[in-house]
């Protein structure tokens, strides 16, 4: 297949608000042994990303510096031990590079997009669907019948994890900014949603699980929210971190901890290696793709922005009104 030998990408020029992501001319880069080259469809757009952007989250080593963690399109390219793939569509989880239109994937973490899911609706899949499942089903075990808690309802993460909870019988709580959020978290499939700005999340979580409090706390907020969520976890409950947007120290009682058997636990997942990510894909393609490939399993989707538009998309998701996925698409 005949490629070009250079590309559009989105560079970060320096640490700031949206307007320094700028379009730029990149080279097409190379598959190594085990890599895929993809031609980009769709791009998903994460907070890690913005994260990236400010300049307080910067890719691990051998990492593309540019953003973008998920994508969608298809396997123009590949390396020793992947050239099978070339030809057919996947949605993969890579560790930067995702905002252009040509990317590297891992093949262990490339997974094949079905029949009726569109490109866009595929790109959104691979970051949300990694982490709820790594976090909330394998560290924290959230299983059927359990009650757990997820603050950012609507996020991309909020409602991945409904989804799941929803498909695999986990009741789930969620946290959110608005009544119109509360209610759309609910369409979507929560038990119950709680609007953070009205009520008190802690005394819900206990009203709405008659006293015991939530088996399982999926947390993205850290800080203050900390001793609030030890405060509405049931004895033998998991708390499971996986970002800090207002703060990294907390303070909490131990002896409360040992009391009620509780576990604190948490995980980043960009830096883990491949092998790893690849695990997790075999994982989600024995216990959740076939849902996806029945329809079961859609992604909440947002907006999609044309990939030269990457600042308008970041704009948007730093401004909270988003719910759901936002998109980055090929022009």
């Amino acid at each position: 297949m005949d490629l070009p030998d250079v590309m559009t990408a989105i560079e970060i020029s320096q640490p700031g608000g949206p307007e320094v992501l700028v379009p730029v001319t990149r080279p097409v880069p190379s598959p190594g042994p085990g890599e895929l080259l993809v031609r980009v469809a769709a791009a998903g757009v994460n907070r890690p990303d913005v994260l990236q952007r400010r300049g307080f989250y910067p890719p691990p080593p051998g990492a593309s510096d540019i953003p973008g963690l998920e994508i969608a399109g298809e396997v123009v390219a590949a390396g020793d031990g992947a050239t099978h793939h070339i030809g057919t569509q996947v949605t993969a989880l890579v560790a930067g590079g995702g905002y252009a239109d040509y990317a590297i994937a891992p093949a262990a973490t490339s997974l094949p997009v079905p029949h009726g899911l569109s490109m866009a609706e595929a790109a959104a899949l691979p970051e949300t669907l990694f982490t709820v499942w790594v976090n909330l089903f394998e560290r924290g075990f959230a299983s059927d019948g359990d009650w757990v808690l997820v603050h950012g309802g609507t996020s991309g993460i909020g409602t991945m994890a409904i989804s799941l909870c929803r498909l695999l019988g986990v009741k789930a709580i969620v946290t959110c900014g608005s009544d119109e959020k509360c209610a759309a978290a609910r369409e979507f499939g929560a038990a119950a949603a709680i609007n953070y700005k009205t009520q008190d999340f802690v005394e819900e979580v206990k009203r709405l699980t008659g006293g015991a409090g939530a088996d399982v706390i999926l947390d993205m907020v850290g800080g203050d929210y900390l001793p609030r969520n030890i405060a509405c976890l049931a004895d033998d409950g998991r708390h499971v971190s996986i970002a800090t947007q207002r703060g990294v120290t907390a303070e909490l009682n131990i002896l409360d901890v040992m009391r009620r058997r509780l576990t604190l636990t948490g995980s980043t997942l960009r830096p883990r290696p491949v092998g790893f990510k690849g695990l997790v894909a075999e994982e989600l393609r024995r216990e959740i793709w076939p849902f996806v490939e029945s329809g079961q399993l859609r992604p909440v989707m947002d907006r999609t922005f044309p990939l030269e538009q990457a600042a308008t998309a970041h704009a948007r998701m730093e401004a909270g009104e988003h719910v759901g996925k936002i998109v980055l698409v090929a022009g």
